[in-house]
């Protein structure tokens, strides 16, 4: 890919050798890291040079050449005024030009001070104005002329209010195992940036469930990014999240796939293990029978953070893990502990975010004396 923000622009860091030399970087140093622990080869899931965001943010910059796009700046010396950018889908790169004209033209550049793009494969949009100031019904009005001229839904933000005119969601398909599944994703809540990166870390992770029986529990479920498609290999799943949102979009995200073997509950981690060892009783569980539930095998996808000590106490109950993380540090940091009573099978590394210095992770562990 090549980009006349390269170098200026402080999304994209590492890209003087290209795509392959920028992945080669991060392999590298993962191998480098890893090696203590694990010797064997690392699966390699790429991205799409170009074109692969599925959702972006931007800051609108006002002067008196009128309103631009914005990013920080590499040095941090302010803003960095853009008119395109190349990582985006091409979806949210067609529409970008046209939205802010559309938008000076109907006036509503007010106090405006970003905007975000969620796309879909198919090409829905869903774009959420920020703004610094109470929106009204005037502004609703135009708002709807607006989503009207470029076919999109527009979700209106401000300090305390959301205003949603028609829907604030988008509906992607992706395609795993030679099926197709579908996912409500909502404006504002997590959703996995790279459709293509997404499906091939999914795939990566149903190649390492084959065979293990039994029940499946997830915790930091999200939206049921992985739970929709693991619920084809177990009997039945137990998935957890603690935001009420991501809950409720799993459900429909379970219904539109008619799947029917999963029970979404909103518990955190901490919450759930104190629910499971009878410490605490959650009327979210409520006429749920945990104890009921065969849970040999443990999936994770926690936050940067990752695990800890405690859950990483919990995790080693399972005779089978599987932990996909966004920070290959915390994620080392667990596995010196997890690799006290687990064997690491395998290790995949996910290229989310190229030209930058992040890599996400997936490894799957086995309890020592079962494998």
């Amino acid at each position: 890919m090549q980009c006349e923000y390269f170098g200026i622009c402080g999304s994209c860091r590492d890209y003087e050798e290209g795509y392959e030399g920028q992945l080669n970087h991060k392999l590298s140093a993962v191998k480098t890291m890893f090696e203590p622990l694990y010797a064997g080869d690392i699966t390699i899931c790429p991205s799409p040079t170009q074109q692969y965001r599925s959702r972006a943010e931007f800051k609108i910059y006002h002067d008196d050449g009128g309103m631009s796009y914005a990013m920080s700046r590499v040095d941090r010396q302010g803003p960095l005024k853009i008119t395109r950018c190349g990582i985006v889908s091409p979806f949210i790169a067609a529409v970008m030009e046209k939205l802010l004209i559309e938008i000076g033209d109907l006036g509503m550049g007010h106090k405006l001070f970003g905007v975000d793009f969620l796309t879909s494969g198919e090409g829905e949009i869903a774009v959420s104005m920020l703004y610094h100031r109470p929106l009204d019904e005037e502004w609703k009005t135009t708002a709807l002329e607006l989503e009207k001229r470029l076919g999109i839904y527009i979700i209106g933000r401000s300090r305390k209010q959301k205003l949603i005119l028609s829907q604030d969601y988008v509906t992607e398909k992706l395609h795993i195992g030679g099926r197709i599944y579908r996912y409500i994703h909502i404006e504002n809540s997590f959703t996995q940036p790279n459709p293509r990166v997404n499906e091939q870390m999914i795939e990566w992770s149903l190649s390492q469930l084959d065979g293990l029986g039994g029940d499946l529990l997830e915790l930091y479920c999200g939206a049921g990014n992985f739970t929709i498609p693991f619920a084809t290999k177990f009997e039945r799943v137990l998935a957890t999240e603690i935001s009420k949102a991501s809950i409720h979009a799993a459900k429909q995200n379970m219904a539109l796939n008619g799947v029917e073997n999963i029970e979404f509950v909103r518990l955190s981690a901490e919450e759930f293990t104190q629910a499971l060892d009878g410490v605490r009783e959650f009327r979210r569980l409520e006429g749920l029978k945990v104890a009921d539930y065969h849970l040999k095998t443990l999936f994770v996808d926690p936050p940067r953070a990752g695990l800890g000590e405690e859950p990483c106490a919990f995790a080693a109950r399972f005779d089978h893990l599987l932990y996909i993380s966004c920070n290959p540090e915390t994620l080392l940091r667990d596995l010196e502990i997890l690799s006290k009573t687990h064997t690491i099978e395998a290790m995949a590394a996910f290229d989310q975010f190229p030209y930058t210095h992040h890599l996400e992770m997936g490894v799957k562990l086995t309890k020592k004396g079962l494998s």
